[in-house]
């Protein structure tokens, strides 16, 4: 008797593993891109891909291309196309809500990836922003611990410009008290663009006559606009500047001196982990790790998840090499010297 009862227990886990697994096969998750052209957004999807098909769910996307109409039209379509769960990277996060809205109404739930999408039963999937914009803050206080501070922060669109930002001043603020340190100048970018903050930081230079000893650029494509006006006045490498993701141009920056840090956020690890939840979430599951998180400006209390980040400097530059992120030869070309 208890080998017959062992023999229908074992058959009717093998048909919930079997029916588990067909249901993952027949989920398709759509991910809804801001503006897919920027570099980082390629690693993402790869991650999510790989996971998706380990799972056995289908991938499908689309690119809003930096436009918050098409954001919405994209997210309608992915709906239309059959998507069980979906992962949207919004482009401005207030304007999406009409499309979060239509997924709501049809049950399927919605990861807000990496940008906070704030509203009650979305699941917020990203890296500690604000422990980013501490990170940027201390390395380049680390460098220079007095003088004229300019901060050139993300697009206005963005939730997280403001976390980084509230990170930053966090960390600078007994400084900028004490008058070590003077704000000159805190620059929004629009889109988050590298030509954008490049010509922010030559009108920042110009009417500061050039007297600004700190740069607190919130990304890594943002530090790169910074970085070449800098080199323009022949500042390069003297002036501190942040970034965070770390891109592979910003990482030789980094090698090269002419940037004091970037802070990682693996992209890999977020896309894997925002795959996982999407198909969890559609089979109604909650998700391992997830905690509530009421940081928002509105604060609303939502399910999250926030993985952490490591700010890459010169002294350990061989974490991104070792974690097989970037080849030591695209990380040290044109170095001079020691290069991890």
């Amino acid at each position: 008797m208890l080998k017959k009862l062992i023999v229908m227990a074992v058959a009717a886990l093998v048909i919930l593993a079997f029916g588990a697994n067909a249901m993952a096969k027949d989920l398709i998750v759509g991910v809804s891109w801001s503006n897919f052209q920027e570099e980082r957004w390629k690693t993402d999807e790869a991650a999510i891909k790989a996971q998706l098909e380990k799972m056995g769910a289908k991938y499908i996307m689309a690119d809003a291309q930096a436009s918050a109409e098409k954001q919405i039209a994209d997210v309608e379509n992915l709906l239309a196309r059959g998507a069980d769960a979906l992962i949207i990277l919004a482009w401005d996060s207030d304007a999406v809500m009409p499309a979060i809205a239509k997924a709501e109404a049809e049950g399927i739930p919605v990861v807000g990836y990496d940008r906070l999408i704030e509203k009650e039963g979305v699941f917020y999937l990203t890296f500690d922003n604000k422990e980013v914009g501490r990170m940027q803050a201390r390395a380049v206080l680390a460098v220079k611990p007095e003088g004229n501070y300019a901060f050139i922060k993300g697009a206005p669109t963005d939730p997280n410009a403001e976390f980084l930002y509230e990170g930053q001043l966090e960390v600078l603020d007994a400084a900028i008290k004490a008058g070590k340190i003077k704000n000159v100048a805190a620059q929004g970018t629009d889109g988050w663009k590298p030509e954008v903050a490049q010509r922010n930081m030559e009108q920042i230079l110009t009417a500061n006559d050039n007297k600004i000893d700190a740069v607190v650029a919130s990304n890594d494509g943002t530090a790169g606009g910074v970085v070449a006006a800098l080199t323009a006045q022949g500042m390069e490498g003297i002036t501190p500047v942040s970034g965070q993701d770390g891109d592979h141009a910003a990482l030789n920056r980094v090698a090269r001196g002419t940037q004091t840090v970037s802070v990682w956020k693996d992209a890999r690890a977020l896309g894997s982990a925002a795959a996982k939840i999407a198909v969890e979430l559609a089979q109604g599951k909650t998700p391992q790790g997830t905690i509530k998180w009421s940081g928002g400006a509105k604060g609303i209390e939502m399910d999250a998840i926030l993985l952490a980040p490591v700010p890459v400097t010169k002294a350990n530059l061989n974490v991104v090499v070792e974690a097989g992120w970037i080849k030591k030869e695209v990380l040290c070309q044109g170095v001079e010297g020691q290069c991890p």
